[in-house]
């Protein structure tokens, strides 16, 4: 159909259409529902709340999300990926913004949920909308340079919301320094989500900035790989929920996701630990580890595409990750030793994200793509519950974060061994 040349080409235009505002608002999707972390380094006193509630509210989030999950993607499919993902960007927005309202345990609870339901479809639909770009081959690289705004997201996001503590602590305009963090951290996800309609286009068939030709070849390229797809993966919704290899790719992204919210809910109180109480220095030793991830997921990523391999790129990672969570429980009160240990529990962790997307081609039809995908991203979200509340509670009960650190370090190396439990897949998938 075309030299592979020219299909380079055609693929560099298109990343340089979608993906760095794609990975822009992923970034400030990421900053939304974490930013809570840093919050707490102050919230918690002004309101009184304890670190159980923290680690409830922290993760209630997940329970509108997993709710809403498949809900959203089949309404994305149906309506455009523009209109419901610019909805969508606008509401949680508006709802991460309200935060700053918060004055008890069960408005921070609400709040969260909601907040929770209307991200819900955002990731999924990302990779639902991706697959609609890219074939099986590329999609490791493409997910790691775009999920790349997960760790950024931490190496921006955690000397700005230090700096917001330390530069609001006196308070200003009637606002304490966690108020204006959750205000001025929330209010760019509206813009972002009306600069969607503008942005993206549904799909290669509607890309006006496309050519005749470069359209053709792309669509080329999807049809191919729709035509390499196992006969064997569901075609449906109804089978998608019959498949018992896209629950084990769930319970996977479970074990992946464990790990990714103990770290992105306690890495400033575990460095705070170390460090004692400045903000400042909590917020630049905590973008240390997602720097270093970031590297290494895209790395990882291009390896992944390049080897035409799947489950080691993933497996090992998570090997990593645990790891590092129990290097850093281990070592907690010495702080160079402990931010090695957060920084390859981070990279391991992160890097797993990207790498788990391009396994579920093997067992997901384009048809079945969108409740596919949302499935297994909301069973993997369990975890945004689970993580952060059984933290809190270990930490209320043990006075430390560590017991729950290597019970989060076992779960990450239950999810490397399933990993390496799937068949071994044919080249490119």
């Amino acid at each position: 159909m075309a030299s592979g040349e020219g299909l380079a080409q055609v693929y560099r235009k298109v990343f340089w259409h979608l993906i760095p505002y794609i990975f822009v608002c992923y970034l400030f999707n990421y900053l939304d529902r974490v930013n809570v972390g840093f919050a707490k380094l102050q919230m918690l006193d002004d309101l009184h709340l304890s670190e159980s509630a923290y680690g409830l509210g922290a993760g209630v989030f997940f329970i509108g999300y997993i709710l809403c999950g498949v809900p959203s993607n089949l309404m994305l499919a149906k309506v455009g990926p523009r209109r419901w993902l610019a909805l969508i960007m606008v509401l949680w927005g508006l709802f991460s913004a309200s935060l700053m309202f918060v004055r008890d345990a069960e408005t921070f609870y609400v709040i969260r949920f909601l907040t929770g339901a209307c991200e819900a479809g955002f990731f999924p639909g990302i990779v639902l909308y991706l697959t609609r770009w890219y074939p099986s081959a590329r999609r490791g690289r493409i997910m790691a340079q775009f999920m790349a705004a997960i760790p950024l997201s931490g190496v921006l996001g955690g000397p700005l919301s230090g700096w917001m503590l330390v530069h609001f602590s006196a308070g200003q305009g009637a606002l304490e320094a966690w108020q204006w963090l959750f205000l001025l951290q929330g209010l760019p996800t509206i813009g972002l989500g009306l600069g969607v309609l503008a942005a993206l286009s549904n799909g290669v068939e509607t890309a006006g900035w496309l050519t005749e030709r470069e359209r053709a070849m792309l669509v080329h390229e999807l049809d191919e790989d729709r035509a390499n797809t196992p006969k064997t993966a569901a075609d449906s919704f109804a089978s998608v929920v019959a498949n018992p290899h896209v629950w084990l790719l769930g319970v996977i992204y479970f074990c992946v996701q464990s790990g990714v919210y103990a770290i992105n809910f306690w890495l400033p109180s575990i460095i705070k630990t170390a460090v004692g109480q400045d903000p400042a220095l909590i917020g630049w030793l905590s973008a240390v580890p997602y720097l270093a991830a970031s590297i290494f997921m895209i790395l990882v990523g291009r390896s992944a595409d390049v080897r035409a391999e799947r489950r080691w790129h993933l497996a090992v990672p998570l090997a990593m990750g645990a790891g590092g969570l129990i290097l850093a429980a281990a070592f907690a009160t010495n702080i160079a030793i402990a931010m090695a240990g957060l920084t390859l529990a981070t990279m391991g962790a992160l890097t797993g994200l990207p790498m788990l997307w391009p396994l579920t081609g093997r067992y997901l039809s384009a048809a079945a793509a969108a409740g596919g995908l949302a499935l297994i991203n909301s069973t993997g979200q369990i975890a945004g519950f689970v993580s952060p509340y059984f933290v809190g509670w270990i930490k209320d009960t043990t006075h430390s974060t560590n017991p729950a650190l290597y019970v989060l370090a076992a779960v990450m190396v239950v999810g490397a061994l399933l990993t390496l439990s799937i068949r071994a897949a044919r080249p490119n998938r």
